[in-house]
């Protein structure tokens, strides 16, 4: 929460694509693909006094976690998953939505 900090989210994604050659002749295809994510900080305006553009910037970090948090919470939660997940909230849920829902691994590390 300074000048030099980062107001954004980075999102690093690696596809890798491996083929199996089998011995009947035939190949198999593998496709995994990595997101490695770095998410900004929730920016509390009144505590950065951030003005203009910087308040802009702020606000749209803060939607793009409470959209990744309601994703989380619906997938989370038996009772809610037969709702309707909205990925379509944030960009970052959209870019992400494919590791979030459905037979994926997702792994968090601090």
């Amino acid at each position: 929460m300074n000048q030099l900090s980062s107001r954004s989210h980075a999102i690093f994604t690696l596809i890798l694509d491996q083929r199996i050659f089998c011995e009947d002749g035939s190949d198999k295809f593998l496709k995994s693909k990595f997101h490695f994510v770095d998410l900004a900080g929730s920016e509390r305006l009144k505590k950065t006094q951030a003005i203009g553009e910087r308040a802009k910037e702020g606000i749209s970090i803060n939607c793009g976690l409470l959209a990744l948090g309601n994703v989380i919470s619906v997938l989370g939660d038996p009772e809610r998953k037969l709702h309707h997940v909205n990925y379509r909230d944030s960009k970052l849920t959209r870019l992400l939505q494919d590791s979030l829902g459905g037979n994926r691994l997702s792994l968090l590390l601090l």
